[in-house]
């Protein structure tokens, strides 16, 4: 299937690697110019390069979205790059119950996943209205359907950005930018993957030998399996085709069917 992307431009932040990274790689394999961001230099422009082999236009623009004026330094990036798809991939979490999340850690979570959403989406909005054509997808996360005990505040900033997904989707009505965000279940990543060997004492097991633990312990799901990068890329360059026109305002879990599983 042609998901006529070709000529599109986007902006993947949070995308030198992980989840961040697969989601530029996919949007560029459909045709679409892909500004990479990220904090860590060498890391973006090993992605950029990497698309650039592939034949794709990229570029690269560097900053912490939380930091003072990094917000309109990057989405200045991405008007000049022409943005018309933005994925609002970024966010930073934290594990934190009740009893040790503090003031400061609702604060840095909220402003992280929410209000730098907020700011670059409301940036980078009016030229997408002016073009009649966008596409705004927004990042979420199972917890926000099911909250995890050991991760409170990300929780329920995340259960805001499926909030506001939707009022942004109401707000845009026959503007011809939808917005849409993607929950992801666990994705194996290599931040999980080392952190599960180091809990089982497992560092030099093949992990093939570990997953079916590791989907028991943390997502037992119908699908019988963690999900990969791909799966959640592959959901987000869907929603940010002209094929997926008639979708706006949903959370699209992509989570093997993990919530509501008992």
């Amino acid at each position: 299937m042609d998901l006529d992307l070709a000529g599109r431009r986007a902006l993947v932040t949070g995308s030198s690697g992980g989840i961040g990274a697969a989601i530029a790689n996919a949007l560029a394999a459909e045709g679409c110019a892909v500004l990479i961001h990220g904090r860590n230099a060498d890391a973006a422009q090993a992605t950029a390069k990497r698309l650039r082999s592939a034949g794709a236009e990229t570029g690269v623009v560097l900053g912490d979205l939380t930091a003072d004026g990094v917000v309109d330094d990057v989405a200045s990036a991405a008007l000049a790059f022409g943005t018309d798809i933005l994925v609002n991939n970024a966010g930073p979490f934290a594990e934190h119950d009740w009893n040790n999340a503090r003031a400061r850690d609702w604060l840095a979570t909220y402003h992280g996943n929410v209000v730098t959403v907020a700011q670059i989406t409301q940036a980078l909005l009016p030229n997408m209205q002016e073009r009649r054509w966008g596409r705004v997808i927004n990042i979420g996360s199972r917890a926000v359907i099911t909250p995890l005990a050991n991760m409170v505040e990300y929780s329920a900033a995340k259960a805001a950005v499926v909030n506001m997904t939707t009022s942004l989707a109401q707000h845009l009505a026959g503007t011809g930018v939808t917005a849409n965000c993607v929950s992801p279940g666990v994705i194996r990543t290599p931040s999980f993957e080392r952190m599960f060997r180091q809990r089982m004492g497992a560092e030099t097991v093949d992990w093939t030998r570990l997953e079916a633990e590791a989907v028991a312990r943390y997502a037992p799901n119908p699908a019988g399996r963690l999900g990969r990068a791909d799966d959640i890329a592959d959901a987000v360059t869907f929603l940010a085709s002209p094929r997926a026109g008639y979708i706006n305002g949903v959370n699209l879990r992509v989570d093997g069917g993990i919530t509501g599983t008992p």
